[in-house]
């Protein structure tokens, strides 16, 4: 399974990674990304992931714009702290 994960925060991305290195060993984190723009980067020039984590609140707005700017083929799960974004994390 190939999982990309976009996060800002570095301690939050690399507790991630091993959390799901741990649930599943077999699992290959193929990038991990801090920015909307660079998320649009990678989905426009990659092929898409099996799983996406995405965190909300990025380092350059909101990841709902990587949505509104690229088509996203695979999979998300929001990973956020922040309650006020669920109702439009399960609209996206």
């Amino acid at each position: 399974m190939k999982v990309l994960i976009i996060e800002d925060e570095r301690p939050a991305a690399k507790r991630l990674k091993q959390l799901i290195l741990e649930y599943n060993p077999a699992a290959e984190v193929v990038e991990t990304i801090d920015s909307v723009e660079s998320s649009v980067k990678y989905l426009r020039n990659f092929d898409p992931p099996d799983l996406i984590f995405m965190d909300i609140q990025l380092a350059d707005g909101l990841s709902f714009d990587i949505f509104t700017q690229t088509e996203v083929l695979a999979p998300v799960i929001f990973t956020t702290a922040y309650d006020q974004y669920t109702l439009k994390a399960f609209k996206v």
